[in-house]
Protein backbone atom coordinates (compact mmCIF):
# COMPACT_ATOMS: atom_id res chain seq x y z
CA UNK A 1 0.00 0.00 0.00
CA UNK A 2 1.12 3.42 -0.39
CA UNK A 3 1.42 6.86 2.00
CA UNK A 4 0.30 9.48 1.98
CA UNK A 5 3.79 10.95 1.52
CA UNK A 6 4.94 8.38 -1.07
CA UNK A 7 1.92 9.77 -3.54
CA UNK A 8 3.39 13.25 -3.41
CA UNK A 9 4.32 14.37 -6.81
CA UNK A 10 5.97 17.64 -8.05
CA UNK A 11 6.93 19.88 -11.11
CA UNK A 12 7.62 22.98 -12.10
CA UNK A 13 7.79 25.27 -14.24
CA UNK A 14 8.20 29.19 -15.92
CA UNK A 15 5.22 31.35 -16.63
CA UNK A 16 5.50 32.05 -20.76
CA UNK A 17 3.62 34.26 -22.61
CA UNK A 18 1.14 32.12 -23.81
CA UNK A 19 0.03 31.27 -20.56
CA UNK A 20 -0.72 34.72 -19.53
CA UNK A 21 -3.51 37.19 -20.00
CA UNK A 22 -3.94 41.06 -21.35
CA UNK A 23 -2.44 41.87 -17.60
CA UNK A 24 0.72 39.69 -17.50
CA UNK A 25 -0.80 36.86 -15.21
CA UNK A 26 -1.05 33.40 -15.71
CA UNK A 27 -4.44 32.41 -16.83
CA UNK A 28 -6.71 30.87 -13.88
CA UNK A 29 -6.94 27.52 -16.31
CA UNK A 30 -3.68 27.54 -16.77
CA UNK A 31 -2.83 26.55 -13.48
CA UNK A 32 -5.60 24.19 -13.03
CA UNK A 33 -4.57 21.99 -15.99
CA UNK A 34 -1.43 22.03 -14.21
CA UNK A 35 -2.51 21.30 -11.28
CA UNK A 36 -5.05 18.30 -13.18
CA UNK A 37 -1.83 16.53 -14.57
CA UNK A 38 -0.28 16.52 -11.39
CA UNK A 39 -3.35 15.32 -9.85
CA UNK A 40 -3.71 12.22 -12.19
CA UNK A 41 -0.34 11.08 -11.86
CA UNK A 42 -0.16 11.50 -7.84
CA UNK A 43 -3.52 9.33 -8.14
CA UNK A 44 -1.92 7.03 -10.79
CA UNK A 45 1.20 6.13 -7.73
CA UNK A 46 -1.81 4.71 -5.97
CA UNK A 47 -4.53 3.37 -7.86
CA UNK A 48 -1.32 1.61 -10.07
CA UNK A 49 -3.68 2.16 -13.01
CA UNK A 50 -4.89 5.25 -15.63
CA UNK A 51 -6.79 7.77 -13.54
CA UNK A 52 -9.05 10.61 -15.17
CA UNK A 53 -10.61 13.55 -13.61
CA UNK A 54 -13.99 13.00 -11.86
CA UNK A 55 -14.42 16.16 -9.94
CA UNK A 56 -12.69 19.60 -8.94
CA UNK A 57 -14.53 20.29 -5.63
CA UNK A 58 -12.51 23.51 -4.65
CA UNK A 59 -10.18 25.89 -6.81
CA UNK A 60 -9.11 28.71 -4.65
CA UNK A 61 -6.87 31.67 -6.50
CA UNK A 62 -5.04 32.94 -3.50
CA UNK A 63 -2.68 35.82 -5.53
CA UNK A 64 -1.67 36.12 -9.11
CA UNK A 65 0.78 34.50 -11.31
CA UNK A 66 3.29 36.50 -13.17
CA UNK A 67 4.61 36.13 -16.17
CA UNK A 68 8.29 34.77 -15.89
CA UNK A 69 7.23 33.82 -12.55
CA UNK A 70 8.47 30.45 -11.48
CA UNK A 71 5.01 28.15 -10.55
CA UNK A 72 5.89 24.98 -8.58
CA UNK A 73 3.10 22.63 -8.18
CA UNK A 74 2.32 19.60 -5.64
CA UNK A 75 -0.51 17.18 -5.17
CA UNK A 76 -0.96 14.65 -3.54
CA UNK A 77 -3.64 11.46 -2.14
CA UNK A 78 -5.39 12.61 0.88
CA UNK A 79 -7.98 9.93 0.68
CA UNK A 80 -9.47 6.71 -1.08
CA UNK A 81 -12.82 5.73 -1.70
CA UNK A 82 -13.84 2.45 -3.87
CA UNK A 83 -12.97 3.69 -7.35
CA UNK A 84 -11.93 7.30 -6.16
CA UNK A 85 -8.96 9.22 -4.65
CA UNK A 86 -9.06 12.59 -3.70
CA UNK A 87 -5.60 15.01 -4.59
CA UNK A 88 -4.94 18.09 -2.83
CA UNK A 89 -2.82 20.06 -5.01
CA UNK A 90 -1.18 23.72 -4.09
CA UNK A 91 0.84 26.33 -6.97
CA UNK A 92 3.23 27.79 -5.14
CA UNK A 93 4.83 31.10 -6.70
CA UNK A 94 8.15 32.16 -6.64
CA UNK A 95 9.59 35.45 -8.30
CA UNK A 96 13.05 34.42 -9.76
CA UNK A 97 14.25 38.17 -10.26
CA UNK A 98 13.20 39.51 -6.85
CA UNK A 99 14.63 36.24 -4.38
CA UNK A 100 11.01 37.26 -2.54
CA UNK A 101 10.09 33.78 -0.58
CA UNK A 102 7.56 31.41 -2.35
CA UNK A 103 3.86 32.14 -2.04
CA UNK A 104 1.15 29.77 -2.35
CA UNK A 105 -0.78 31.32 -5.14
CA UNK A 106 -3.32 28.21 -5.76
CA UNK A 107 -4.66 25.15 -3.97
CA UNK A 108 -7.64 22.97 -5.60
CA UNK A 109 -9.56 19.12 -4.88
CA UNK A 110 -9.33 16.61 -7.29
CA UNK A 111 -11.68 13.12 -7.41
CA UNK A 112 -9.65 10.89 -9.68
CA UNK A 113 -11.50 7.91 -10.72
CA UNK A 114 -8.96 4.97 -11.46
CA UNK A 115 -9.79 2.97 -14.73
CA UNK A 116 -9.68 0.00 -16.42
CA UNK A 117 -8.50 0.08 -20.41
CA UNK A 118 -11.81 0.32 -21.21
CA UNK A 119 -12.26 3.83 -19.27
CA UNK A 120 -14.77 1.85 -17.23
CA UNK A 121 -14.11 2.29 -12.74
CA UNK A 122 -12.25 0.02 -11.63
CA UNK A 123 -11.70 -0.49 -7.67
CA UNK A 124 -8.04 1.08 -6.19
CA UNK A 125 -5.59 0.20 -3.52
CA UNK A 126 -5.96 2.45 -0.32
CA UNK A 127 -4.04 5.47 0.66
CA UNK A 128 -2.19 4.94 4.46
CA UNK A 129 -1.51 7.21 6.86
CA UNK A 130 1.55 6.21 8.78
CA UNK A 131 3.70 8.82 9.55
CA UNK A 132 3.53 12.53 11.31
CA UNK A 133 4.34 13.64 8.01
CA UNK A 134 1.31 12.39 6.66
CA UNK A 135 -1.00 13.11 9.18
CA UNK A 136 -0.27 16.96 8.80
CA UNK A 137 -0.30 16.20 4.61
CA UNK A 138 -3.84 14.66 5.39
CA UNK A 139 -5.07 17.83 7.96
CA UNK A 140 -3.59 20.48 5.65
CA UNK A 141 -6.16 19.07 2.57
CA UNK A 142 -8.84 18.67 4.50
CA UNK A 143 -9.07 22.16 6.70
CA UNK A 144 -8.38 24.18 3.48
CA UNK A 145 -11.90 25.99 2.26
CA UNK A 146 -12.81 28.09 0.15
CA UNK A 147 -12.03 30.90 2.53
CA UNK A 148 -8.81 30.29 3.39
CA UNK A 149 -5.95 32.83 2.17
Amino acid sequence: MTTVSESIVETYEQIKPTQSNTHGNAHGGELVKLMDEIAAISAARVAVEQCVTARISTVNFHTPVKEGDVVGIQGYVYETGTTSLNVYTRAVRERMESGDNPVTATTAHFTMVAIDKDGEPIDTNPITVETSKDEQLVDEATTDSPHSS
